[in-house]
């Protein structure tokens, strides 16, 4: 699950929930749906004959630069219901309008932490979500889903340290070795999938792991650099040394998937049963999602605003700054979280890599009562079908 993986760091605690009606962006909502399919028939791409009128997405968390991709297709005079967390306007190519409607709908608080993939079966008005491997393998015989683009090639999922108490540790295995000896841990959300990988492994020693995480930076900061903690490679190491003036300094980190658990975060996802029904939609969606990939990571700036107007609007105490979000791209690109792979195009996912997520979780969740799929082999959770081989960064 996301969620608990996700940090929400705010200036102070007890922040209010609040809510706001339905709202529109300051240069107003005036394109109507027949406007835009009169304009995508004009010479855009026209995607009213093959997709729903409103292609409806369902994310795992507040809106941040790791959705940039999805926020590109948003086009300018969009609405936003602050009540909902959901933002909706043109679906654009290239900044034309394809004739439907994209709605993207924030996750996280904003449905009660429920998992992408299971607020899928519970809204059958939701196209495709927001499902990373682990979820797909874990949900796979209650709510499967079939992955139909990865918009990034690597989690961004990592373990941070101070690099001034720890100066030889270049990894997380290095890392669990140093805290045994200095009796620090590795603070975390109880529950994440990818730590009972580094326990089960050998990687870390359970010893070494504290599932009391809250997602506040107060205990690594008290602290003082002897522990460590779980965050993302694209938000933490900024946020910790530009907007958490208590500690003020840089981090090292290593990410989850250099480990050797090479999960696809957030992958673009159908109800696998609803795969055919809209694959005529998806052979042209698939590509427009490839391109709003390449562009926003090339030039962001202007998905960055949306971004930041909605988490403004939205106002349910996720804090994000202009400063991280630029960050988080810097990151995607000097990391290789968003890249081709091993090709020469983006989003296609590897059966190996998918394969090794089902062999590494199926016992895990088996043991915790909560058997995947019996039989199930990485082809059943993504399809590279739809995907065009021309586009890439």
């Amino acid at each position: 699950m996301r969620t608990p993986n996700r940090t929400v760091v705010a200036a102070a605690a007890g922040i209010a929930l609040t809510a706001f009606g339905l709202t529109a962006c300051a240069d107003g909502s005036g394109d109507t749906d027949a406007v835009a399919a009169a304009t995508a028939a004009a010479g855009s791409l026209d995607l009213s004959d093959v997709c729903p009128a409103t292609v409806v997405v369902q994310t795992d968390w507040n809106p941040e630069a790791d959705h940039g991709h999805l926020y590109e297709l948003v086009g300018p005079g969009y609405t936003v219901d602050a009540n909902q967390k959901t933002v909706k306007g043109d679906l654009v190519a290239g900044g034309k309008p394809t004739g439907v409607k994209i709605e993207v709908r924030a996750g996280g608080p904003a449905i009660g932490f429920t998992q992408a993939s299971a607020q899928m079966y519970t809204d059958k008005d939701i196209t495709l979500g927001y499902v990373s491997t682990d979820e797909a393998v874990q949900l796979s015989d209650k709510f499967p889903t079939t992955a139909v683009f990865a918009e990034n090639d690597k989690s961004p999922m990592m373990i941070m340290w101070d690099p001034a108490t720890y100066p030889d540790v270049t990894d997380i295995k290095g890392l669990g070795t140093a805290l045994k000896d200095s009796g620090g841990v590795i603070r975390y959300f109880n529950g994440a999938a990818y730590m009972s990988y580094l326990i089960g492994s050998g990687i870390l020693d359970e010893s070494v792991t504290d599932g009391s995480y809250d997602g506040t930076p107060a205990n690594f900061v008290a602290a003082g650099g002897k522990d460590a903690q779980q965050g993302f490679a694209t938000a933490e190491p900024y946020i910790y040394e530009k907007e958490v003036p208590a500690w003020g300094k840089p981090v090292k980190l290593e990410t989850i998937h250099d480990t050797g658990f090479p999960l696809y975060p957030e992958a673009m996802s159908v109800r696998s049963a609803d795969l055919a029904s809209l694959t005529p939609c998806l052979k042209k969606l698939v590509p427009v999602m490839q391109q709003a990939d390449v562009d926003y990571i090339t030039d962001p700036a202007t998905t960055n605003a949306l971004i930041l107007d909605l988490v403004k609007q939205y106002n349910n105490g996720w804090v994000y700054s202009q400063g991280v979000a630029d960050f988080a791209v810097t990151q995607m690109k000097d990391l290789d979280i968003a890249s081709n792979g091993d090709n020469a195009y983006v989003g296609d996912m590897d059966e190996a890599r998918v394969q090794k997520i089902i062999d590494t979780m199926t016992p895990i969740y088996t043991e915790a009562g909560a058997p995947p799929k019996s039989g199930l082999v990485a082809t059943d959770l993504f399809t590279n079908e739809f995907l065009d081989q021309s586009i890439g960064f």
